[in-house]
């Protein structure tokens, strides 16, 4: 029974980080493949709370400082980072955001006040089913929301046409940072929430191939797409277990099945499961016209 709770745990904490991703990716389409950087930045900002700054109060709402902690500390990252990369594009601002995001891990890896490359230990368990799902569902609550808003269809229209977005009077480098910001502040909320889980923290726990792996849940749901990142989130966090249930040896190809996954999915779906739509949307907008 355990084993399936923190199945069910870990589904939650990867849709929070694919939604967070989405943004960027999907609704602004600013290739960034540097996200498990902001994850650890999250992590371990509130692990250092829990270990050494934690309040003598209720579980809970130590709980909830070390959400605020994740997200500021995520947030921040991504305005520091942001800031010089967004005028980038295309694969320069991949690669910087790789660079970005292993600058942070080195940074980590050679604190030893945090661990070091031993790793974080004795972080307090905070983390339960509540607050993973309760967060899971503000986060998607907010995405469907801001999607719709005019905020929202701002960004995106910055995805489908830079230069008419601009001509419309649109600010892009202020609406290109704020999703970076935002996304990133998301991303540790969901570090947040894996530090006081698994009360343990590694910095190889956050590189480059969980950037990919997060990266590969959005493009299977569907850049642009709630459900869809739900849906890519849900598949690439089950079938690795699945893996393991049928045969251990298997599991050691997940990169390698991951890898035969994409490719079949861009011969035969490019825009993924759902493309930029929902699953229960009535209009369904594409390359700026109304279908």
């Amino acid at each position: 029974m355990d084993y399936y709770l923190q199945i069910l745990t870990n589904v939650g904490i990867f849709i929070t980080l694919t939604l967070s991703l989405n943004l960027i990716n999907g609704y602004c389409g600013q290739f960034s493949l540097g996200h498990a950087g902001f994850w650890g930045v999250g992590a371990y900002a509130s692990a250092v709370y829990g270990v050494f700054f934690a309040l003598p109060v209720d579980p809970a709402l130590n709980m909830f400082i070390s959400i605020l902690i994740g997200f500021s500390a995520a947030a921040l990252c991504g305005l520091l980072i942001g800031i010089p990369c967004l005028r980038l594009k295309g694969d320069y601002l991949a690669i910087a955001t790789i660079g970005f995001s292993e600058i942070l891990r080195i940074i980590i890896m050679n604190t030893e006040s945090i661990g070091g490359p031993r790793g974080f230990t004795n972080i307090p368990k905070w983390t339960t089913s509540y607050w993973v799902w309760g967060l899971v569902i503000v986060t998607t609550i907010f995405m469907l929301n801001l999607k719709r808003s005019a905020f929202g269809r701002a960004i995106i229209s910055i995805r489908e046409d830079e230069i008419a977005a601009e001509t419309m009077g649109i600010n892009l480098f202020h609406f290109k940072l704020f999703s970076f910001i935002i996304g990133a502040g998301i991303a540790g909320i969901a570090g947040s929430l894996v530090a006081h889980d698994q009360q343990f923290l590694h910095p190889n726990n956050f590189n480059f191939m969980w950037s990919v792996c997060i990266l590969v849940m959005v493009i299977l749901g569907g850049q642009g797409s709630v459900t869809g990142s739900i849906v890519g989130a849900i598949i690439l966090t089950i079938l690795p277990e699945v893996l393991k249930m049928i045969n251990s040896d298997v599991a050691t190809w997940r990169v390698s099945i991951y890898s035969a996954l994409m490719i079949i999915l861009m011969l035969t779906r490019p825009q993924g499961i759902f493309g930029p739509h929902e699953l229960f949307e009535k209009k369904k907008f594409q390359s700026g016209r109304v279908s």
